[in-house]
C-alpha cells in the first residue's frame, strides 16, 4: 500500500511511503481508491487538521505526518464484511492513498459506514461511504462535478438556508470573500436562484475577470476595495479566505447593516491569522454537520436531501461552463497538484482529478 503523507507542522513537506499489504481481518473491506477530486477545501482541512481533527480519520504511523482527507470515488477490492461485496463502487471520504481498509457498519442498500473505532468520534457525515449503484443524486456523466462539488455545494447550500431559511434578519446583500473558490461559486449558484439577493464577490485582481465570467455574482470586487463596499441593506459576510485584516475592513466599512459574518475556510493558510478587535456582529465558524443535524430534526431528512440532491444537479450542469475537469494520474502528479494548491497556483477555471 502507498500513502501521500503531508508534515502536520510544513505542509510543503511531503512524501510517499509504501508498506506491505497485510492480509485484510474480518470485518472489514479493503477499497482501491479510484479518483478524488483536491481543491483549497483540503488545504482547510490540513490547516485545521489538529483543531477539527481531519488528521485523525486516516492515521499515519509517524505521528508528525498526517494523511489529508479527500472525497472521490472507490472499489471494494476484497471484503471480510457482510453485505459488502468486493466489486461494489461507493463514493465518499478517502485518504490520498492507493488502498485503505474500512470496517463496515450500519449495511445497507445504500450505504455504509466506517465502524472503526477511531472514527466515532467523527461527524456522520464524513463516516459514510454511498454505494453509486442506489445514490439517485449519481450520473455517470457528472462524475468529475461530483468529486469536485459534491462536499463543497453541500457546504455552499447549506450557508444559503443557514442565511436565507433560517436566518434572524434574512440579510438583503451578501458578501462573499475568496470568490473564485468553488464552496463560494456554489453558495453564489443557491443565492442566485433565489432571484432575490444582492451578491458581492470579494476575490484578487488576477481572479476578478473569471469571477465576472461565470456570471454567480451580482458585483464583483478586489480585496483592496474592501474598505469601501457598499451593501444594500442588511447584510450577511461569509468569509472563506480568513484573513482577519480582510475581515476587519468588510466590518468597518458596512457597519450596522451587518448582521452575520461568518468563517468557512481558510485559504489564505499562510497569512497572519492574529486576530482583529471588531465591531459587532463577531464571526461565527460555520460547521457544516452541526448544522445539517439541526435541519434534519426540523424538516426531516427525506425533506432535507430531496432539496439538496435536486439543487446540486442543477449545479453540476451550470458549473461546466465555467470549471473544466483537468485529470492527472500518479504519484508524482499528486504530490505536484497538492504543492500548486498550497500556492494557490491552480486556475479557478481547472477542477484537479486525481488518480494515484
Amino acid at each position: 500500500m502507498s500513502d501521500f503523507l503531508i508534515r502536520r507542522d510544513d505542509l510543503r513537506e511531503v512524501k510517499w511511503t509504501d508498506q506491505p499489504t497485510a492480509p485484510l481481518a474480518d470485518g472489514y473491506a479493503r477499497l482501491k481508491v479510484e479518483a478524488f477530486a483536491l481543491t483549497a477545501n483540503n488545504v482547510t482541512y490540513a490547516t485545521f487538521g489538529d483543531a477539527m481533527k481531519y488528521w485523525d480519520f486516516f492515521p499515519a504511523a509517524d505521528p508528525a505526518f498526517g494523511r489529508v482527507p479527500v472525497w472521490g470515488f472507490a472499489t471494494v477490492e476484497e471484503s471480510k464484511a457482510e453485505g459488502v461485496s468486493a466489486g461494489q463502487r461507493v463514493y465518499g471520504y478517502l485518504p490520498i492513498s492507493d488502498r485503505f481498509d474500512v470496517k463496515p457498519a450500519k449495511v445497507g442498500k445504500a450505504s455504509f459506514v466506517d465502524g472503526a473505532e477511531h472514527r466515532q468520534p467523527m461527524a456522520p457525515i464524513y463516516n459514510t461511504y454511498i454505494f453509486t449503484a442506489a445514490d439517485p443524486s449519481y450520473d455517470k456523466e457528472f462524475e468529475a462535478q461530483q468529486m469536485l462539488f459534491r462536499p463543497l455545494f453541500t457546504t455552499g447550500w447549506m450557508i444559503d438556508d443557514s442565511l436565507m431559511e433560517t436566518g434572524d434578519p434574512i440579510p438583503e446583500t451578501v458578501v462573499i470573500s475568496s470568490a473564485s473558490s468553488k464552496t463560494a461559486m456554489a453558495l453564489a449558484h443557491c443565492l442566485k436562484q433565489r432571484g432575490n439577493v444582492d451578491t458581492v464577490a470579494l476575490t484578487s485582481k488576477g481572479n476578478k475577470s473569471f469571477v465576472e465570467s461565470t456570471g454567480l455574482y451580482g458585483r464583483v470586487r478586489t480585496y483592496a476595495d474592501a474598505d469601501r463596499l457598499h451593501a444594500r441593506g442588511l447584510t450577511a459576510f461569509v468569509d472563506f479566505l480568513g484573513r482577519p485584516a480582510l475581515t476587519a475592513d468588510v466590518h468597518n466599512a458596512l457597519k450596522d447593516r451587518l448582521v452575520r459574518s461568518l468563517v468557512i475556510g481558510v485559504t489564505d493558510w499562510e497569512g497572519n491569522r492574529a486576530p482583529i478587535q471588531l465591531p459587532d456582529p463577531q464571526p461565527e465558524f460555520f460547521f457544516v454537520p452541526t448544522y445539517a443535524a439541526e435541519r434534519t430534526k426540523q424538516i426531516g431528512a427525506n425533506a432535507l436531501n430531496a432539496k439538496l440532491g435536486q439543487s446540486l444537479l442543477s449545479f453540476y450542469k451550470a458549473s461546466r461552463k465555467f470549471v473544466k475537469p483537468k485529470q492527472s494520474k500518479g504519484h508524482e502528479a499528486i504530490t505536484t497538484a497538492w504543492l500548486k494548491t498550497l500556492d494557490a497556483d491552480v486556475s479557478p477555471a481547472s477542477g484537479l482529478i486525481l488518480t494515484p
